[in-house]
């Protein structure tokens, strides 16, 4: 299983919305707010880590990945197959902003 996530939340009052469809589609949509950014890393190479005042969201997406989609000249990939939505800082390999 590839593009793991997830998302620890300090207190369910940081919390927008969780919805699970009951439809055909199976969505499932949650929605919250980590605050203001404190930390953005790489962990073992293999996620990225966004660590915000009410929560962390850790998403498995690989340094290569990342590399390529910071290199790409509009920071958009081309890497649809492996990357949904693509979205990412101005930094690189293990800094922290």
């Amino acid at each position: 299983m590839g593009g793991i996530f997830s998302v620890e939340m300090e207190s369910k009052k940081h919390v927008r919305s969780i919805s699970i469809s009951d439809e055909a589609h199976d969505r499932v949509l949650f929605e919250g707010d980590l605050g203001r950014l404190l930390e953005v890393s790489i962990i073992e190479s293999s996620a990225l880590e966004l660590v915000g005042e009410h929560g962390v969201l850790r998403i498995e997406i690989g340094e290569d990945v990342l590399q390529r989609v910071l290199e790409s000249p509009d920071h958009k990939s081309s890497l649809s197959s492996d990357v949904g939505s693509d979205r990412s800082t101005e930094k690189k390999g293990n800094e922290r902003i």
